[in-house]
């Protein structure tokens, strides 16, 4: 369709380390959230077409800040605080948790959360936080299982079949889409762009 977002466009805004340090919080945007290892940065690099746009690491937690992407003048790309693996003080680590729930709850124009989970490691601790922060703000959450090159078809069918029934399971089923995703060989790439689509184009 000739009015979907145009990803190739985005271009880095600024990087807020609390919620008070964020642009506006007026139009739509969409944050990207997971583990340290599991791919965000480079999941938006590949979304954008951009190997330069988020900054990736071999050292997992050096996503920081609240990092935030243009798409246009109202519409935005979020890259969230990575939790779990990084290897920093106790004391940050409960700084980022603060700021990751008070963003989730609080931002007005955060219209949908993108989890990135390695396909390897799913529904870790950490990632049913993120899960249950999101339910109470009633927070659509599309699921990434990123890095699915690293297992064969079957395999990576049978885990996602496997986080659904868990989601399910625990009631969170009705308000998460969930796909495989590797940034590799992009993957599931078409269909997570339909998913920011509905999020980002809809109106208020």
């Amino acid at each position: 369709m000739s009015d979907d977002i145009s990803f190739n466009q985005a271009k880095y805004l600024l990087s807020a380390p609390t919620i008070k340090q964020c642009p506006d919080d007026t139009g739509r945007e969409v944050a990207f959230a997971g583990r340290s290892n599991a791919g965000k940065s480079s999941a938006i690099n590949t979304l954008t077409n951009n190997s330069k746009l988020a900054r990736t690491s071999k050292t997992p937690g050096r996503t920081q800040l609240l990092n935030f992407f243009t798409l246009s003048e109202d519409r935005r790309l979020v890259d969230l605080p990575g939790y779990g693996f990084a290897k920093v003080p106790k004391a940050m680590k409960q700084a980022w948790d603060r700021n990751l729930a008070c963003y989730l709850q609080e931002r007005q124009s955060l219209f949908g959360l993108v989890m990135l989970m390695d396909i390897r490691h799913p529904l870790q601790e950490y990632d049913w936080q993120m899960i249950r922060w999101a339910s109470q703000a009633e927070m659509p959450v599309h699921l990434l299982l990123t890095k699915a090159d690293k297992l064969k078809k079957g395999p990576a069918k049978s885990v996602l079949l496997g986080v659904q029934g868990e989601l399910a399971k625990e009631g969170f089923g009705d308000n998460i889409s969930i796909q495989t995703f590797s940034s590799l060989k992009k993957a599931g790439l078409e269909e997570l762009k339909k998913t920011l689509n509905v999020w980002l184009k809809a109106e208020k």
